[in-house]
């Protein structure tokens, strides 16, 4: 006697998707799952990183700064600065003060990464996508980092600066506690603060809003937050962010330097 055999395996039945149907992308999440120690560790390779790569850049910056608000002078562009600062001091006058900020670096990018992370956490409420958690976040994170990288930041412009008088980091530190009191390394602190916070708003907000942006491109990668999405949306806030604050970012300097140093660079 032959026997039937019925296939008990449920059917699925195909359902049709609008034509303008998009599936939410959301943020993989999956580095939240650190503990604090490497949130620092992470945060202070990376901040340290950052500022060594673009020093020379930073220093081109502080002289136009310093230059520009100390008397009237024509407009002097980015290729006048270096060419005056390789023919008078040669490729070691773009990393002068680079000690000061690799001591400042380093600790103060532990805490922001590691504030920032926490607020994330606590802000978001659960939701990767809460570009305003973000925003918060970055606030936080930026009142407290400021506050150790200040002093540093303070010693590694004056270094920066080509009539500077100082011999080295310890040199200044002692000089300046002299001559000027420890209020003088934080003579900018409010400034700073007044422009990282919407700096960060801005960096971070536009960070993980160009992340999921990248990410809907190719979904079917979406879980994979690969090197190329992370760089172009980096890129993307910090050029913005920039734009936002670098006003306050001559205020700054301006404040950092305001000894007679300055005013003769």
């Amino acid at each position: 006697m032959a026997t039937t055999t019925t296939d008990a395996s449920p059917k699925f039945r195909h359902v049709p998707q609008p034509s303008d149907y998009r599936p939410e992308i959301t943020v993989n999440s999956s580095h939240d799952g650190l503990e604090f120690w490497q949130f620092m560790i992470a945060g202070s390779i990376a901040g340290s990183v950052e500022h060594m790569a673009m020093f020379p850049v930073d220093t081109l910056k502080t002289r136009m700064q310093v230059i520009g608000g100390s008397y009237p002078a024509p407009s002097i562009g980015l290729r006048q600065v270096l060419g005056s600062i390789l023919k008078m001091e040669g490729p070691a006058g773009l990393y002068r003060g680079i000690a000061a900020m690799g001591l400042g670096a380093g600790p103060s990018h532990a805490v922001y990464f590691s504030v920032y992370e926490l607020c994330k956490d606590f802000f978001s409420a659960g939701n990767p996508n809460n570009s305003a958690a973000h925003a918060v976040s970055g606030v936080f994170a930026t009142v407290a980092s400021d506050a150790v990288i200040t002093p540093m930041d303070m010693v590694k412009q004056r270094l920066q600066l080509k009539s500077s008088p100082y011999k080295g980091v310890m040199d200044c530190v002692k000089r300046v506690l002299v001559e000027e009191g420890i209020q003088a390394f934080y003579a900018s602190y409010r400034t700073t603060v007044v422009m990282n916070a919407p700096f960060t708003a801005v960096h971070f907000a536009t960070y993980e809003a160009a992340k999921r942006g990248l990410m809907e491109v190719s979904p079917e990668n979406a879980d994979d937050e690969n090197l190329v999405v992370h760089a172009t949306a980096g890129a993307v806030a910090g050029a913005l962010a920039a734009a936002v604050t670098t006003p306050l970012d001559v205020v700054k300097t301006q404040l950092q330097c305001q000894t007679q140093i300055c005013w003769h660079d």
